[in-house]
């Protein structure tokens, strides 16, 4: 390695992917003078972890036991290395993996990886930040929105409503947000718990964002009454659709 700076090279061709070969570019190196490895990356990540965090974590469904503020920390001091997060991400680890989601570079991805990576991703913190950091700033993300909306398996459906509910809030143009209200309607009462606490995130931001919906909105969190008795935090508005409806645009009239 000369003047302190090393080009990412070949790898087989999925480990160029991840790489982001067709953008081949060079990466700084760390302080040291040598890329941060995979296992080094791993060594820190076992250092940082807390039983008390894992406790917590676990009771969410979650299954790591690092400090989401010490991960960011250490997410910025590598900064994006694609290369490097495709491998953490290949260990399978869940702290790894919220990692790799930190410092990838998010159009590298293609449609397909994307697909396979969300299947995969199956605690939901895992899932989260993938669809929040990565499937968002996609190019694929309105093809793979469409497609996990109706499939099978709900943990992959419900990335699919977050997606709706994103362009719900931002995007809505060409959504039919009566049908989409037709389908919370006839199917959230009964969904699993993910896929039930995407399609009610959906009806609030229908409400919300968009007043000729907001009566329906209204009367169909109402009538359904789901998470009605949801424990919430003091000074956190409650994730029931008709409580959380009516404090969002309390509070923007009132801005």
């Amino acid at each position: 390695m000369r003047g302190g700076r090393r080009r990412l090279r070949g790898g087989s061709p999925a480990r160029r992917r991840l790489a982001g070969a067709p953008e081949q570019e060079e990466t700084e190196v760390d302080g040291t003078g040598t890329e941060p490895t995979a296992a080094a990356v791993m060594a820190e990540l076992a250092g940082l972890a807390d039983p008390r965090a894992r406790a917590v974590n676990e009771r969410h469904g979650d299954d790591h036991a690092v400090n989401l503020g010490a991960l960011r920390a250490l997410a910025k001091r590598l900064k994006t290395r694609h290369d490097l997060a495709g491998e953490l991400w290949e260990t399978g680890d869940s702290a790894a993996r919220l990692l790799a989601v930190l410092i990838c570079r998010p159009k590298a991805f293609g449609r397909d990886e994307l697909d396979a990576m969300l299947r995969a991703a199956r605690t939901p913190k895992v899932q989260d930040w993938l669809v929040s950091y990565v499937v968002k700033k996609s190019p694929h993300a309105e093809e793979l929105r469409t497609a996990w909306f109706e499939d099978a398996d709900p943990v992959v459906a419900s990335a699919g409503w977050a997606l709706t509910t994103d362009r719900v809030a931002k995007k809505p143009g060409g959504l039919d947000l009566g049908g989409l209200l037709d389908i919370v309607e006839t199917r959230m009462k009964d969904a699993p718990d993910r896929l039930q606490w995407a399609m009610n995130h959906c009806l609030a931001a229908i409400g919300i964002e968009h007043a000729p919906h907001r009566d329906r909105a209204l009367a169909i969190g109402e009538r359904l009454k789901v998470l009605e008795d949801h424990p919430t935090p003091p000074g956190c508005t409650s994730p029931y659709a008709p409580v959380w409806i009516t404090e969002m645009v309390r509070r923007r009239q009132d801005a």
